[in-house]
């Protein structure tokens, strides 16, 4: 009889231990060690060994102000990234082949600025492949960038732009420009505290055309070159 008590409380020890082991897994955040295993596959800063920063603007609306960013990034004679949405483009197919002609970056973002961390992996794959190839029927230039509209990306996103031949670019500072039509605030956003391997988001509004230039020329005088973004993150390898 002793010897299966003893038995007894040795199975009961090993279930308690057991259960004890399932509970942890279950009940434990451990989304957190995945979360961050998701954002090693997204670019939020470019190389900060180098001097390069990276201006990135998302074209969904603002078509009137385009023609004056991309004459001030003319001026300047410097190169920036635009991200282009899907039904934008098809609306603005000859202002896309003037971004191109001036020989900016063009990457993809979306066809419908959904916010994507809500899309399965095939609702995913859908809107950034009808932009890209959009983008490349209109242009004949493949994208290979991809900006998640609102920043709101899940693991379907990342899986889906992956798959598809994209790399997820977010952003380091962010002018916020859509909101606060304040070209001082703009300017501060875009350039306090800056430093090599930022990736500055903006967008085609009047105040942001106004700040450009103070924005390019501080760059300049910090010694700071203004680059497209896949120069800014070249040799960086995410997972």
């Amino acid at each position: 009889m002793k010897g299966k008590t003893k038995i007894a409380l040795f199975t009961n020890i090993a279930l308690a231990l057991v259960l004890i082991v399932v509970g942890t897994v279950c009940f434990f955040p451990f989304g957190v060690l995945t979360s961050a295993k998701l954002s090693d596959r997204v670019y939020y800063t470019g190389n900060t060994d180098s001097k390069y920063v990276s201006l990135m603007f998302n074209v969904y609306w603002g078509s009137e102000y385009l023609p004056e960013i991309l004459d001030v990034l003319d001026e300047y004679q410097v190169k920036a990234t635009f991200f282009i949405g899907g039904s934008w483009a098809d609306d603005n197919t000859e202002a896309l082949r003037e971004i191109d002609a001036r020989g900016h970056e063009l990457g993809n973002h979306g066809y419908f600025h959904k916010n994507q961390d809500k899309l399965g992996l095939k609702e995913n794959k859908s809107e950034i492949m009808v932009c890209g190839e959009l983008i490349e029927k209109i242009t004949g230039k493949r994208a290979d960038l991809f900006a998640p509209p609102s920043g709101a990306y899940s693991e379907n996103t990342v899986n889906a732009a992956q798959e598809c031949g994209y790399k997820v670019i977010l952003w380091s500072k962010d002018t916020i420009d859509w909101r606060d039509h304040d070209q001082g605030l703009i300017f501060r956003r875009a350039t306090e505290g800056v430093k090599g391997g930022d990736l500055i988001l903006a967008h085609p509004t009047k105040e942001t055309v106004a700040a450009l230039p103070s924005v390019l020329q501080c760059y300049r005088e910090q010694g700071l070159e203004q680059v497209s973004v896949s120069v800014n993150i070249s040799g960086l390898e995410k997972i």
